[in-house]
Parts: structure tokens; sequence; C-alpha cells
């Protein structure tokens, strides 16, 4: 079968043997699958929590259609119409957990089914389950023109947050960003995004922040969180060192939790898409949640898709047809 493989001079469309699913696992004919960041860093070697390097089958998102089963797989069947995420995405075949998936929409294409998954269960996990958001109250999202940030936000405005901030620090995207939930947009590049927070949110600052950020804007999202407020770290874009004001945390009183997919256990995974299922499924199939596709690329030019993404111009999911 073909595959998007790192090897020793790059990534490339190799041929490799198809997989056979054993235990939980699904067999996928993948029919679409999304870019993410971290797939960037794969593509140039680095490694991502386990996996990467040499040999690896690239890619964390995919839709397409069940065709074999391990004999522990449950809760789907030959046939079935799907989505979900785990390694080896980028390939005519990939295996999956039967816990690590989604039945897609019947009113949803491949392209566009391919491009939540990740999305949705980062995001639920980070503003619902860790976050603890709640009715009423006032959220920060960090990076939110990401897709996980776009959807972040429409996760918060769907369980009832009363005032959501997105930050991005391109124009265009931010002028976009009240597009996909968020009432107030700001440039983090900006030193004054703080004073700009605390003013939408009468001095007190927003009970939650979800930062894909970190690096540079951490003291400055304590400076913007309330007192007893929550900021959950679920991402690096901004570096992985930084100065940390240890005295504001304290005086802030935050909850300061990182999330992050790369060390969980599977059964951990399979609680949190199960979750989704549980507590947002239904406006998913409703098409509240959804996330807007760049641009659709073929497999044969999935290297025009990662020039795309690292251009760093696009708004919503990048995809590739296989």
């Amino acid at each position: 079968m073909k595959a998007y493989v790192y090897g020793p001079d790059g990534a490339t469309i190799s041929d490799v043997a198809q997989p056979k699913p054993k235990g939980t696992q699904v067999l996928v004919r993948v029919r679409a699958c999304a870019l993410n960041r971290a797939d960037t860093g794969m593509r140039k070697g680095h490694a991502h929590g386990a996996a990467g390097g040499v040999g690896t089958v690239l890619g964390m998102e995919w839709a397409g259609e069940v065709a074999e089963l391990g004999p522990d797989a449950k809760g789907v069947k030959v046939g079935d119409r799907i989505m979900g995420s785990g390694g080896a995405a980028f390939a005519e075949y990939t295996l999956a957990d039967h816990g690590r998936l989604f039945h897609a929409p019947s009113n949803m294409n491949f392209e566009e089914a391919a491009t939540l998954p990740v999305a949705l269960a980062t995001m639920h996990n980070a503003v619902v389950t860790v976050g603890g958001v709640q009715a009423g109250q006032t959220v920060l999202i960090q990076g939110a023109s990401s897709g996980v940030g776009l959807m972040a936000m429409q996760i918060a405005r769907l369980k009832g947050a009363k005032l959501v901030i997105g930050s991005s620090t391109d124009a265009t995207r931010r002028g976009r960003l009240k597009e996909y939930g968020a009432d107030l947009a700001v440039d983090s590049s900006d030193p004054k995004w703080v004073d700009d927070v605390l003013k939408a949110t009468n001095g007190e600052g927003v009970d939650l922040i979800v930062d894909q950020v970190s690096g540079k804007v951490a003291n400055q999202n304590l400076a913007a969180a309330k007192v007893k407020g929550r900021i959950v770290n679920v991402g690096r874009l901004g570096g992985t060192h930084a100065d940390f004001n240890f005295d504001l945390h304290a005086a802030r009183r935050i909850d300061y939790v990182g999330v992050t997919f790369r060390t969980r256990t599977i059964e951990e995974v399979r609680e949190i898409f199960a979750e989704v299922r549980k507590d947002i499924w239904s406006a998913v199939e409703a098409r509240k949640l959804q996330l807007p596709i760049d641009k659709v690329f073929a497999f044969d030019d999935i290297d025009k898709a990662f020039e795309h993404m690292e251009a760093n111009k696009h708004l919503g999911k990048i995809v590739v047809t296989v």
C-alpha cells in the first residue's frame, strides 16, 4: 500500500506492507486525512512522544471505512464509516483502537469528518473535563485560529460561556475568530492584550485560559486570569521554556494544569473519546461543532500540503484525500 513515510532522506510516499489488526484494533481504509502541527515536526524527524524516527508512517487523524476487525474489536462492523486518531494516518490503510474512533455522521463527507477527531478529543478534554467550564463563565483560548483553537471556542460557547476571547497574532485570522465563537479577538504579540482582557471582564480576568502558546505569554496569562482561575496548558507554540512568575501564580491562586495525549494510556484515551460521545456528540451530528477546510490536496501532493501548512497563512484544516 502507499504511505507517507519518514526515511533517512526525509518523508516520501513509499510502498509498505498493509497492516493486520490484532486484539482491539480496527483496520481502516483511509479516505481522507488531516494535517496537524505535530506532523510538521515528525516530517522533519522529530519525535512526538514515543512516535517518530526513520520508518515511521506519518499522520495522526483520518476518516474512512472499516475494512477488517481484530478478534477483540467491538462497537463497529466492516463497512462502517468512521473517523479517528492515532499513528500512521497518512496511508491507504491504518490501524486504530476500537475506543479511539467515532462513527462519521451521515451528513458529513470524509474530508469534513477527517478534520474533527483530534480537535474534539483534545479540546473537550481541555475545556470541559480538565478546564471545568461552566455556563456563565469567561474563557480565553490562546492560539485560537488553529483548528483545535477554533474548536475550543465553539465548545466553550456550546457549554454556555458568557464571554469567549480568542488570540491570534495574524490580523487576517484574528478578524475571522468571531465566526467561530469569539466575542473578542486579541493579538497575543501585543503586550496590551492583557489590558484588553481585563477591560472586557471588568478588571476581574477570565475564569479559564486554554493555552496552546505558553512560552512568552505564560506570565501574561497569570495576569489575565481571575483569582482562583484555571489555566490548562495544551501546547508550546511559543517555546518550551520561559520565565515564570511564581509569586503571581500563588497570589492569584491559579490552578495550572498541563495536558497532552503523548503520555496517556490507551485506557485514558478511550475515556476521553467516550466523554465526547456522551457529552457533545449530538452537537457534532447537528453540525454545531465543525471546522473550516482551508484546502484539500491529493495524496500524491502531500508535500505541497505540508508546504501550505508551513507557510502559516491558512485558517482551519488542511486535508489530504487518499
